[in-house]
């Protein structure tokens, strides 16, 4: 491992762990609803796939490494498979709830 890779790797954990430390959003940031919360993931998770094309077209041109386009494709994954599970858990309520006895 070399020098440069272990600064780099060195200052992704540092940020990992500041946005840990920082915890959920409070205030105006925090969504005030289901559908706000569900609204803001959708946004995130479109900015992370947007993000990870990005990186993977910078790669292309020799403007990004290639630990870099794994690290974004891979928050990308991370996320959208984050949104597939609960779309999936929200269907499933909602099927639930229409096979409920009126």
């Amino acid at each position: 491992m070399t020098v440069t890779s272990l600064s780099h790797a060195l200052s992704a954990y540092g940020a990992a762990l500041r946005r840990a430390q920082a915890g959920p959003p409070t205030g105006a940031e925090a969504p005030s609803s289901f559908a706000g919360l569900l609204r803001a993931e959708t946004e995130a998770t479109r900015a992370s796939l947007q993000a990870s094309e990005a990186k993977a077209v910078e790669a292309l041109t020799g403007k990004a490494s290639l630990q870099e386009v794994v690290e974004a494709v891979t928050e990308a994954e991370l996320s959208l498979q984050k949104m597939t599970a609960v779309r999936d858990r929200v269907i499933s309520a909602y099927q639930e709830i229409m096979r409920m006895p009126i």
